[in-house]
C-alpha cells in the first residue's frame, strides 16, 4: 500500500513538472509548436502556435528576396501561419516576427536548396592567354536548382579540359554559392575547350585561346635587285621566324618597325606585320650615294641585329645647258650604271640666288633622261644670278651669268 502511495506521489510530480515545462514555452498568450528549423526550398513551411486566449495576431516574415505580412489560419486554440512561396523558394536564412502582441516573439529558420543541380551557370575569362604556364584564365560555376538557388555549400564541381590529346578532368567544390578554378596556361599556343560537370549536369563548352608569348630578339635580312642609288628601285627588310621563349610562333598581325640610319645621322622609318611569323617591310632606294644602317623592333618588345648597307652612285657626271638668254636650262641626258637612261622620277633641284641670296628653290622630276627649268622673265627680272642644280649626290655651280 505504501508502495503504490509513492507511485501516485511521483506520478503526480511529474505531471507538475511538465505542466510547468510546458507553461515556460509561453510568451504572454501564446506558444511556438514549429521546432524544425531547417526546411527545403520544395516543402510548405508552416509556423504553428498555441493561444491561451482569444488574442489576435499577425507575423512579419522576411529574407534576401523580400519582405512580407502574414495572416493566420485560426483552429480554436491553434493558430497557423504558411509561409509564401515566393520567400520559401529561395534558399537562405528567413526571420519572423509576431506583431500585434504587447510582447512580440521572434525566431529565423534556414531554406536548403534542392541538391540536384537543374541548370549551371558558368563564366569564363579573359578568353585569350599566353602561353607559358605563368597566364590564366579563371572559370566561375554556380550549380542551381529547378528554383534558381544555388546549391548547398561544399558540392562537388568537375571542371573538364582538353587541350591538344590532353584531357583532364579536376574536382572544386563550392563554397559561398560558387566554384571556381584558375586554370594556367600550357606552354604551346592553341586552343583550349573547357566544361564543368556537377551531379550528372554538363555545362555548355568554353573556348580560350592560347596565345604566344612575348617575342624574342630576332634577325633581320635585305633583298634587292642592285646596290645602285637610282632612286627608282625597291629594297625589301624581312625577319626571321619570330618566336616567343618557348618556340612558339607569334601571332599574325605583330608589329613590326624597322628604323634606318643615314650618314648623316638621319633617320627613316618602314613598318611590316607579321604573317606565319615573319614580317616584311619595303623602301625605295636613295637617289644618291649612302649607307644605311637598320635595326628592326618588335617595339618594347624585342629587337633585331644590326644590318650595314651601301649603295652606290649610279649617276657620275651630267651636262648642263643654258639658252634662251640663260633662261632656260636643260640638264640631261641622265644615264645610269649601264649607260642607260635613268628611269623617270629622278629628282632635280635649282637653286637660284641673287646677290649671294637663295631667293628661290625649284625641284623637277626628270623625263625620258632629261629636266629643263625655264625661268619666267615676270618673275626672275634681268641681272646676274648664280645658280647651283643637284641631283643623284652631284652638284653644280654656275656663278655671276646673266639673264636678260
Amino acid at each position: 500500500m505504501q508502495k503504490k502511495q509513492q507511485i501516485t506521489l511521483l506520478i503526480i510530480y511529474f505531471l507538475i513538472l511538465c505542466t510547468q515545462a510546458q507553461e515556460t514555452n509561453f510568451v504572454g498568450n501564446i506558444s511556438l509548436l514549429t521546432t524544425q528549423k531547417e526546411f527545403s526550398v520544395s516543402e510548405d513551411i508552416r509556423l504553428e502556435f498555441i493561444v491561451k486566449s482569444d488574442v489576435r495576431f499577425n507575423i512579419y516574415c522576411s529574407n534576401s528576396y523580400g519582405s512580407s505580412i502574414i495572416y493566420p489560419e485560426i483552429n480554436e486554440d491553434k493558430v497557423t501561419f504558411k509561409i509564401p512561396k515566393f520567400l520559401s523558394k529561395k534558399r537562405g536564412l528567413l526571420t519572423w516576427k509576431t506583431t500585434g502582441l504587447k510582447t512580440n516573439i521572434s525566431g529565423s529558420l534556414f531554406v536548403n536548396p534542392l541538391q540536384q543541380p537543374k541548370t549551371i551557370e558558368t563564366y569564363l575569362g579573359p578568353p585569350s592567354i599566353d602561353a607559358g604556364a605563368i597566364d590564366y584564365t579563371m572559370l566561375v560555376v554556380i550549380p542551381t536548382d529547378s528554383l534558381d538557388n544555388p546549391i548547398k555549400d561544399n558540392s562537388k564541381v568537375d571542371v573538364k579540359s582538353q587541350f591538344l590529346k590532353s584531357e583532364r578532368s579536376t574536382p572544386v567544390f563550392t563554397d559561398k554559392l560558387i566554384g571556381y578554378k584558375n586554370i594556367y596556361s600550357p606552354l604551346k599556343s592553341g586552343r583550349m575547350i573547357i566544361s564543368s560537370e556537377s551531379y550528372g549536369l554538363n555545362s555548355k563548352e568554353f573556348d580560350v585561346n592560347i596565345m604566344p608569348a612575348i617575342a624574342t630578339n630576332f634577325k633581320i635580312y635585305v633583298k634587292r635587285n642592285h646596290d645602285y642609288a637610282d632612286g627608282n628601285q625597291i629594297t625589301t627588310f624581312y625577319t626571321s621566324v619570330i618566336k616567343d621563349r618557348l618556340n612558339n610562333v607569334i601571332i599574325d598581325g605583330s608589329f613590326i618597325e624597322f628604323y634606318i640610319t643615314n650618314k648623316k645621322g638621319n633617320i627613316l622609318k618602314t613598318t611590316g606585320t607579321t604573317i606565319n611569323g615573319v614580317a616584311h617591310a619595303k623602301i625605295i632606294h636613295p637617289d644618291f650615294e649612302e649607307n644605311w644602317s637598320v635595326k628592326a623592333y618588335a617595339i618594347g618588345i624585342s629587337e633585331s641585329n644590326v644590318l650595314n648597307l651601301k649603295f652606290k652612285k649610279v649617276i657620275d657626271d651630267y651636262t648642263v645647258d643654258f639658252n634662251d638668254n640663260n633662261r632656260t636650262i636643260k640638264i640631261g641626258p641622265l644615264e645610269s650604271f649601264m649607260g642607260q637612261i635613268i628611269p623617270d622620277g629622278l629628282i632635280v633641284k635649282l637653286f637660284i640666288y641673287k646677290d649671294k641670296k637663295l631667293i628661290e628653290t625649284i625641284f623637277k622630276e626628270s623625263k625620258a633622261g632629261f629636266v629643263e627649268f625655264n625661268l619666267n622673265p615676270n618673275i626672275f627680272e634681268d641681272g646676274v644670278y648664280d645658280f647651283m642644280i643637284k641631283t643623284a649626290g652631284i652638284e653644280k655651280e654656275f656663278n655671276s651669268l646673266k639673264v636678260w
